[in-house]
């Protein structure tokens, strides 16, 4: 899939909210509270999103109407998953990489509050899409 700079421009915003919530916060609150600010500083730069959006999924002819939930689905194009422990486990990534499977969505952004320096919690997964690094 190719690079879509509207997606690079949306995770550039999210991780630019995440940060200054974490700068002015820090580290140690739960998963919820990191979702719902960064729910609203997102809506309050324009930005479309929708928090715990559930997804369906199918598997050899089973509909499985709440399969997970999406602790944030930014201008439905981008899959943001809050986490809130001191590290992430291989786990977490592989929980994104799946929610980006099912919604056949390119890129998500693991963020994980609970880091010391919010920079070492963020990461991206993709799902078949490359960034061109210019």
């Amino acid at each position: 899939m190719p690079r879509d700079d509207q997606i690079e421009a949306l995770a550039r915003s999210v991780v630019n909210c995440g940060f200054e919530i974490h700068h002015e916060l820090g580290p140690g609150l739960l998963e919820n509270a990191y979702e719902v600010l960064l729910l609203e500083s997102l809506r309050q730069d324009g930005i479309e999103a929708k928090r715990q959006v559930s997804l369906p999924m199918k598997f050899r002819g089973v509909l499985v109407e709440n399969a997970y939930k999406i602790d944030l689905l930014v201008e439905d194009k981008l899959i943001i998953e809050i986490k809130s422990l001191e590290r992430l486990a291989p786990v977490h990534s592989k929980q994104l990489l799946t929610y980006l499977r099912l919604s056949q969505l390119p890129l998500g952004l693991l963020m994980n509050f609970g880091q010391a320096l919010f920079k070492d919690g963020v990461k991206r997964v993709a799902n078949n899409y490359f960034a061109d690094k210019a």
